[in-house]
């Protein structure tokens, strides 16, 4: 991101509170279009801080922000996957309408997904989603309540609209708070959650399918923990997860400036309110964000389908109902262990794309084994091959790590996350209709379906990763070109790196 402008002689600096420009061979930067951050540090580095004071702050921020984005993801997929429980334990929706009722969390999803990204942008984010939280726990809740049809379609609805912000608000608070090479962990950190909450889900829903029912059934139990669940979830964030940096409590004054300091060479930025057109159709433009949109579309596509119905898949097997609930706790185990590792080596080899490969193969040839041994009787292969097809939901998390860390520029950051979203629920919205319940107990049309487009983006994400190498090479030819040009040394170029982190502009820009 570095301007080649050349300014008049004679052109005055205008205040540092209202913007900050070099004369001659340089750029000009208006802080009422920058970020937040700008107001407190400056464009110049001003502060430098050692490497020992920046490990201290990481770990106090890993203290706090990670385990309260977990305790929010939990919570969202545990009361996203609360259908999938009760499906056996007495829900009074059943065949096609029991797939309208997946579809509707997911038509909600779609509907609010761009409002919600924008209104965030505008407000608090941590408050914006704390309130979200509250809301879609108090839905759930209702869902106790609820018998027909048309009651259970509606409140899906409402959940998918509440929950479609969580994923942008925390891609971007991880964004800012970390670096490029910290961030896939980080994402992994509360998206092993997923992974987690299918474990934990399952031995609560085989707890409480021993109970007879004799006052309240038991699905309405689930719904009614787990929106207590997500109300108390909703509180702690409302009081405790930072908007940003620059508002960020529980850090001291310096502490703020030197967790700016430690993401200035990112680039990334940090929280800007103004929506900016330029940005949106920058992002719509770029070749790479319809990639990311149809690898989401082709990972969300099986995750709209065995999120809901994994467990019946694992009945189909032979097993009770009971013996189901317990059965479907290690494939979490399995996801949750991807997910940490595909994280890992994201930020320890600097890769993006790789690991999506890492996660999806085992789910390719998981699906091959369910759709060859389907009625072989091998129950233990079988039920293997249902834990192997949980690891590809760790390609979305590399995906999150990729809008994180390969996207500047806050309105554009929001498109691309908003996009990304967007394609998740149409994707799962698909998903729910691959399993048929003509097709049931094996749905081996749906089983073929996961496998075929799984294959597929496997060469989306090798087309991706082929096109940001050539960038990447592009990019480092124009700046040797810009040192020749005006005999620049690298500590030039990191200067004019530093003074554009938080002018709010965009990787192209």
């Amino acid at each position: 991101m570095i301007y080649d402008e050349k300014k008049r002689d004679d052109e005055k600096k205008s205040s540092a509170e209202e913007s900050v420009k070099e004369v001659g061979d340089s750029f000009s930067v208006d802080l009422k279009d920058g970020d937040e951050a700008l107001r407190l540090i400056g464009a110049e580095r001003t502060a430098e801080f050692s490497e020992e004071y920046n490990l201290r702050l990481r770990r106090k921020l890993d203290l706090l922000i990670p385990p309260l984005c977990a305790a929010v993801y939990f919570t969202q997929f545990l009361d996203k996957t609360s259908l999938n429980y009760a499906s056996i334990m007495g829900l009074p929706i059943v065949g096609q309408h029991y797939n309208l009722v997946s579809l509707a969390f997911y038509l909600g999803f779609l509907f609010w997904e761009f409002p919600t990204v924008y209104i965030s942008q505008k407000l608090k984010v941590a408050k914006y989603l704390g309130f979200n939280i509250i809301a879609w726990g108090i839905i759930l809740m209702l869902h106790s309540v609820g018998t027909s049809f048309g009651a259970f379609f509606a409140l899906r609805f409402l959940l998918g609209m509440c929950e479609s912000c969580v994923a942008p608000i925390l891609i971007l608070i991880i964004s800012m708070f970390y670096k490029k090479n910290e961030q896939a962990s980080r994402i992994s950190w509360f998206y092993v959650m997923n992974g987690i909450t299918q474990i934990f889900g399952g031995f609560v829903a085989y707890g409480i399918s021993f109970y007879d029912g004799r006052l309240l059934a038991p699905y309405k139990i689930i719904y009614i923990l787990l929106g207590g669940l997500a109300i108390l979830v909703g509180v702690c964030v409302l009081i405790w997860l930072p908007d940003s940096p620059v508002h960020a409590r529980f850090l001291t004054q310096e502490e703020r400036i030197a967790a700016l300091e430690r993401v200035r060479d990112d680039q990334g930025g940090t929280e800007n309110k103004k929506l900016k057109k330029a940005q949106i159709i920058e992002a719509v433009s770029d070749v790479r964000t319809w990639l990311i949109v149809l690898t989401t579309l082709l990972t969300s596509i099986p995750n709209g389908a065995l999120s809901n119905f994994s467990n019946l898949i694992i009945k189909s097997f032979g097993y009770t109902s009971k013996q189901t609930l317990i059965l479907s706790t290690p494939g979490g185990a399995v996801a949750a262990i991807m997910t940490l590792l595909c994280g890992w080596y994201s930020d320890k080899k600097g890769e993006r794309m790789i690991p999506i490969v890492f996660a999806l193969v085992p789910t390719i040839i998981g699906s091959a084994m369910l759709i060859g041994l389907n009625g072989s009787g091998e129950k233990g292969a079988l039920l293997f091959a249902t834990y192997l097809i949980g690891t590809f939901g760790s390609a979305l998390a590399t995906v999150y790590a990729y809008n994180a860390s390969n996207t500047s520029g806050h309105t554009k950051k929001s498109t691309i996350n908003a996009m990304t979203l967007a394609s998740f629920s149409i994707g799962n919205i698909i998903g729910t209709e691959i399993f048929q319940p003509k097709d049931a107990p094996n749905y081996i049309p749906g089983k073929v379906a996961i496998m075929v487009l799984l294959i597929v983006q496997l060469a989306i994400s090798f087309l991706l990763r082929a096109i940001n190498m050539r960038l990447n090479v592009k990019k480092r030819d124009q700046i040797e070109e810009l040192k020749a040009k005006r005999g620049w040394t690298d500590a030039d170029i990191q200067r004019e790196r530093e003074r554009h982190a938080f002018a709010d502009l965009t990787d192209k820009e």
